[in-house]
């Protein structure tokens, strides 16, 4: 059995724009639909989200051999959640909260086998369809995806550095903790956090990584598409539903008790 290609992984190394959406409603139900709908990439969130290891590898399993590639964002740069995620499988990581080119080292290094990183080995795990792949360990690697989260005014200051750490794929921009970092709290669309990531996406390019960013608002997906964006998230699954409701509710006046 050969190990199981990355062709989310492939589409960014060509620059090809790839269009998700974000789920953090913890279900693998939902996870199949989304996927169903042949998004490029779902986010499969644990850090904001109700979802332990058991939660995603049942939504792993939901859009497994589907279109729709899917990422997980552990909790934090945790060098034992990532050992756990990848021998479930997984193969595209989005690792919250880089700072420094140390941080993002970090989070390249757990994914990878010694004398390249620090990621464990072990022998019957699902990634390598339990041991099925005979030649997993020495390919894994090149299978991998890491893309680092930049969300602060440090990691803004330290964008080249992290970009320029070997390994890792792709920089994410994180808009809300973002805000929050440079003073505009619960503000992600203002003016200046606008500028701000313009320039942080320029800067990303000229870099030579791909960009990325979670743009819920259509109009902003496709500004920072045109910009230069190679991995948006169009949409959240739970922000979905509470605007789904609402409408849908509104348009029942409310009964009088």
């Amino acid at each position: 059995m050969e190990i199981r290609r990355n062709r989310f992984k492939r589409a960014l190394e060509k620059r090809i724009p790839q269009i998700g959406m974000w789920t953090n409603l913890g279900s693998d139900f939902i996870a199949e639909i989304i996927a169903d709908a042949e998004f490029d990439w779902i986010l499969l969130d644990m850090e904001h989200a109700p979802n332990e290891i058991g939660d995603v590898l049942r939504q792993l399993q939901a859009v497994d051999c589907r279109h729709t590639a899917p990422i997980v964002r552990p909790p934090w740069n945790d060098p034992v959640i990532l050992k756990r995620l990848l021998d479930l499988g997984f193969q595209s990581f989005l690792i919250p909260f880089v700072q420094n080119h140390h941080e993002a080292e970090l989070a390249v290094k757990a994914t990878r086998y010694p004398p390249l990183g620090n990621r464990g080995v072990a022998g019957s795990m699902r990634a390598s369809r339990f041991g099925r792949v005979k030649n997993y360990t020495q390919e894994a690697a090149d299978e991998i995806c890491v893309l680092v989260q930049v969300e602060t005014r440090e990691a803004l200051d330290n964008l080249e550095d992290i970009a320029a750490t070997e390994g890792v794929d792709g920089v994410f921009i994180g808009p809300s903790d973002l805000a929050a970092s440079v003073g505009y709290l619960g503000r992600p669309d203002h003016p200046d956090m606008k500028a701000l990531i313009s320039e942080a996406i320029r800067r990303i390019n000229s870099a030579g990584k791909v960009a990325g960013i979670l743009a819920p608002i259509p109009s902003d997906a496709h500004r920072w598409l045109d910009e230069g964006a190679m991995f948006v998230s169009v949409g959240v699954d739970a922000n979905m539903v509470v605007r789904s409701t609402a409408e849908l509710r509104a348009q029942f006046p409310a009964s009088s008790a």
